[in-house]
């Protein structure tokens, strides 16, 4: 095996490689401008799922507790390197092991002691905290095993563990079940000239004085969105009316003209190659004109009568299940709002929301049902998403089933009546509620909520609420913003179908 000249190298961490692999140019940024860096809620919320997985991984396959757990953070990096050698000694698991080599960094998650030819051996576990094996995983546990095997690690195996979807929750602490294991020996130890490459290639980008000439494209959101994407869009020139605002580009010959002739505006793209709806989003768009086929709406909403019921509701879904019965990303609703309007215009709101951090299942489910009464449309937007919530809660609450299951035969999906019969330009190419309702109802908006404005603000506001450090005034003040953001859903709501039905003859 060749070796990378270290003189004049800088030592790259296997994240950085990672990075390289995604896009040399964040690399680059990493290591020359991580003040540009600004990562979603969602990313920093996936770290905080790592280290839990990680712990529960630790008890796992460390029953007794007999491993010894590095933390190079606390301990510094160099030096966990230093004490994993001196632990190559002892017979125990080690997690958290630190590997230099070949200018790179690495440690790893899991390191299991093994006798082969009677002779000490070690067999390596990456976990990760998706359900299946992902590419970039591969690329993980490649570079895994070649810096730890090249520091002179006598590795005979390795493997990476992911979440099993379909396993259960059994409570009390019990995850044994929640990891599936994934040979990857032979595909790892296969690829070291492949890693060696891409580590000379890395460590070129590294030394380069000036940031790589990279455009932004896919690659940004491959396999992950880039903390970078809004510091490079910043400097590049913006389309008046960007090619991503068309919906569901998926023809060969729409991907093929924005790949590979770089079409970055509206009006670079041909009609032909467009559908019935990306041409509607075109022609409205470019014109600044609104589409509305209202006697189709009318039309559509026409059998519903009133009294009707306006639904919608938050739901969180844990990566490791902290409630017995559950299941891996299980969407739980802990929240929801319901407005009704009856014959004469009237209109009241009904709200169920849990924070204790019990299982707000059943509680929710009996409120739904008293709330939503027997007869009546329930109207809400993206009915997938709901019914398929309202069936699992059926599912898992038996004696609730039929009541459950009563309410999804009323709901009707107003985002297909929106789909069909609205575009507005300042959609920008989206049906989500969020770009629809402030188009057709301006004076409602939902940046002007204070603290939860969106879902994935609610899921983070859930979490926060239920954490055990979190005081009773924050609690209340958490409680407070979501009951706020669900109800502009619901009364949002209610506003889209006045206006798909003309019933502007009712003041709401």
């Amino acid at each position: 095996m060749s070796r990378l000249k270290e003189k004049s190298s800088r030592i790259l961490s296997k994240s950085k490689l990672l990075s390289y692999r995604q896009c040399p140019k964040r690399l680059w940024l990493e290591i020359h401008h991580l003040e540009y860096l600004e990562e979603s809620n969602q990313t920093i919320a996936s770290y905080e799922v790592g280290h839990q997985l990680n712990a529960i991984a630790q008890k796992l396959y460390d029953p007794k507790g007999k491993g010894k757990l590095f933390d190079p953070a606390v301990q510094g990096y160099d030096r966990v390197c230093e004490l994993t050698q001196e632990c190559l000694k002892s017979n125990q698991p080690i997690f958290e092991a630190g590997f230099v080599s070949q200018g790179t960094r690495a440690y790893t998650d899991i390191l299991l002691p093994l006798t082969k030819n009677r002779k000490r051996a070690w067999r390596m576990v990456e976990v990760k905290s998706s359900t299946s094996i992902k590419d970039y995983h591969r690329d993980d546990v490649a570079i895994q095993a070649f810096v730890a095997r090249s520091s002179g690690l006598p590795l005979t195996a390795v493997a990476l563990a992911h979440i099993d979807s379909d396993w259960v929750y059994p409570g009390n602490e019990d995850y044994q079940g929640l990891l599936l294991e994934n040979d990857l020996t032979a595909e790892a130890f296969g690829r070291e000239q492949e890693v060696l490459v891409w580590l000379t290639d890395a460590q070129q980008i590294a030394n380069k004085n000036k940031e790589p000439k990279i455009s932004t494209g896919k690659h940004c959101e491959d396999p992950y969105e880039c903390g970078f994407l809004q510091y490079c869009r910043s400097r590049e020139p913006q389309a008046k009316y960007p090619v991503q605002w068309l919906p569901r580009i998926q023809s060969k010959a729409l991907k093929g003209l924005i790949e590979s002739q770089g079409v970055t505006d509206l009006r670079e793209v041909p009609d032909d190659l467009l559908n019935e709806r990306q041409l509607r989003v075109k022609k409205h768009t470019l014109t600044g004109k609104v589409y509305f086929d209202q006697s189709r709406s009318i039309a559509e909403l026409a059998d519903h009568k009133l009294p009707a019921y306006f639904l919608d509701f938050e739901t969180a879904n844990f990566a490791i299940p902290i409630w017995k019965g559950l299941r891996p990303f299980q969407q739980i609703p802990f929240q929801f709002s319901l407005h009704r309007l009856n014959r004469s215009g009237k209109l009241d709101q009904k709200e169920y929301i849990d924070l204790t951090g019990n299982d707000p299942s059943k509680g929710f489910a009996e409120a739904l049902i008293q709330a939503c009464g027997e007869h009546g449309p329930v109207f809400v937007y993206n009915a997938g998403f709901e019914t398929t919530r309202i069936k699992e809660l059926g599912d898992r609450i038996p004696r609730l089933k039929p009541n459950l299951l009563a309410i999804n035969e009323r709901i009707v999906d107003l985002l297909k009546v929106a789909e069909q019969c609205y575009y507005h330009p300042k959609q920008q190419g989206s049906w989500s509620i969020k770009k629809v309702l402030p188009a057709i109802a301006p004076d409602l908006s939902y940046a002007e909520l204070d603290g939860v404005q969106d879902g994935g603000m609610a899921i983070d506001a859930y979490y926060r609420a239920i954490a055990t450090t979190t005081t009773n005034a924050k609690k209340l003040e958490l409680q407070r913003q979501l009951l706020n953001y669900c109800r502009l859903d619901t009364y949002g709501l209610v506003r889209i179908w006045q206006h798909f039905t003309n019933r502007y003859d009712m003041v709401l």
